[in-house]
């Protein structure tokens, strides 16, 4: 009986920074996502993007069943990237739960003309955002995604 809890302990002291180590590898992945959103317009970081993606990965933001496509969406945020040039997307708290992981974010900009029909004349925003990343064999397969553009909107619109 002591030599088998001798071995489970020894399986277990191998197995468990095994495990610590795929799930830092899953948040270096995700923050990968997080730094191209705060560098939209870099090639460099759309690259890393691509590689950090699968190939069918999906932007779930609604529940439309629109869902959006990997080259969609970096389309998107490129376009983003154009009118907001100094878009910050920090991430404050990431949790993983087995494949899950989740963001809890802050995005920051400063529109350059009117942001989904809004003008802030300048004026800076500064949102919450959530997102739940599934990451299967070291890739972002679904994003499901929350932003308050409603507040951004509100923000930008005050007096």
């Amino acid at each position: 009986m002591k030599m088998l809890k001798t071995c489970i302990a020894a399986v277990a002291m191998l197995i468990v920074p095994m495990v610590g180590s795929a799930l830092a590898d899953d948040k270096a992945v995700v923050q990968t996502f997080y730094d191209f959103l705060s560098n939209p317009t870099s090639d460099k970081h759309a690259a890393a993007v691509k590689v950090a993606t699968s190939e069918n990965w999906e932007s779930v933001g609604d529940y439309s069943g629109k869902n959006k496509t990997r080259g969609k969406f970096l389309a998107q945020v490129g376009g983003f990237g154009k009118l907001i040039p100094d878009l910050n997307w920090a991430v404050e708290e990431m949790i993983q739960e087995g494949n899950r992981i989740v963001v809890r974010g802050r995005a920051t900009g400063t529109p350059k003309g009117p942001l989904f029909g809004v003008d802030g004349g300048g004026k800076k925003f500064d949102i919450l955002t959530i997102d739940i990343h599934t990451v299967e064999a070291g890739k972002i397969t679904r994003t499901h995604h929350v932003e308050d553009w409603a507040g951004a909107l509100r923000q930008l619109s005050a007096k």
